[in-house]
């Protein structure tokens, strides 16, 4: 009787602790896979954080330049104070840039951030200088214009937000469109200006 009796203890006992064990091995895998899954997202998370990094810096041209009303009026003429700062436009047909073809780059008059290139440029026949796409899209932003009862988008200098002129969905291919630019916002450079000074720069 009593060897019995310790038979079903010692079966009971043996029981029990196969049943812990199962317990325990699924604790275990639980908590091992939540401590994989935590480690998953904080990789993913630190991932997106510097691509994120990476592509606001990517995007950034340059800095931003800021000047008060009394230092753009020291630094340009009347006309480019008024178009550039006031957003003013020139009356069609006489700008500077209008009929020029001369083969160059065109930079921005209040901060000299490059805009164009001159194999870019068209005659639109609209009375102001026409780009089909500029010299690099970061250089140029576009805000919502509602002014005159129209909507347009205005284009800017991204480096001192200058005024620039409009862009339109009606100019040549391949790209369609039309950055209608008014000449007092630019200085051309011709390609023999460019040369030299490169040539300058490195001496």
């Amino acid at each position: 009787m009593i060897n019995k009796g310790l038979n079903r203890l010692f079966n009971n006992l043996n029981k029990a602790t196969t049943t812990l064990n199962k317990h325990s091995l699924k604790l275990i895998f639980f908590v091992m896979m939540l401590v994989l899954s935590i480690g998953l997202t904080a990789s993913c998370q630190n991932k997106a954080k510097r691509n994120s990094a990476m592509e606001k810096k990517e995007n950034r041209v340059t800095e931003k330049i800021f000047k008060s009303d009394e230092e753009w009026k020291e630094i340009l003429t009347d006309e480019q104070y008024r178009i550039l700062r006031e957003k003013g436009t020139e009356r069609p047909g006489t700008g500077l840039y209008d009929q020029f073809f001369v083969k160059g780059r065109y930079y921005c008059a209040g901060c000299g951030l490059e805009l164009f290139e001159s194999g870019s440029k068209f005659d639109a026949g609209c009375g102001w200088p026409s780009f089909s796409i500029p010299a690099d899209k970061k250089s140029i932003d576009e805000n919502r214009d509602i002014s005159y009862g129209m909507v347009r988008t205005e284009v800017v200098c991204s480096r001192c937000d200058g005024h620039l002129g409009h862009v339109f969905n009606d100019g040549p291919p391949p790209t369609g469109l039309r950055y209608c630019i008014n000449s007092a916002s630019l200085v051309f450079k011709s390609e023999e200006e460019i040369k030299k000074e490169e040539n300058q720069s490195v001496k």
